[in-house]
């Protein structure tokens, strides 16, 4: 089982295809639901060149962003190659 831990915000990378499906409206309710209640979810990344890319948690990853904060908390996978 991955284990969860707070990775700075700053050290992940959105890759440009996965940008393009964000939704401010969903961040915008998510960074609400954070504040009330921390975030419930963990992001899912993995490591690469330095930094982590994003493979899960697009929303979440902004709303966070969006509050201030410097962590999020996720698991690191690791990815396979096909």
């Amino acid at each position: 089982m991955p284990f969860v831990s707070p990775l700075p915000i700053d050290q992940i990378y959105v890759p440009a295809k996965r940008a393009k499906t964000l939704e401010a409206v969903k961040v915008e309710a998510l960074a609400e639901d954070i504040l009330e209640n921390g975030q419930q979810v963990p992001i899912r990344v993995r490591e690469g060149k330095g930094r982590y890319v994003l493979i899960e948690g697009l929303h979440r990853l902004e709303a966070l962003r969006a509050l201030g904060e410097e962590t999020v908390d996720g698991f690191v996978v690791h990815a396979r190659l096909h």
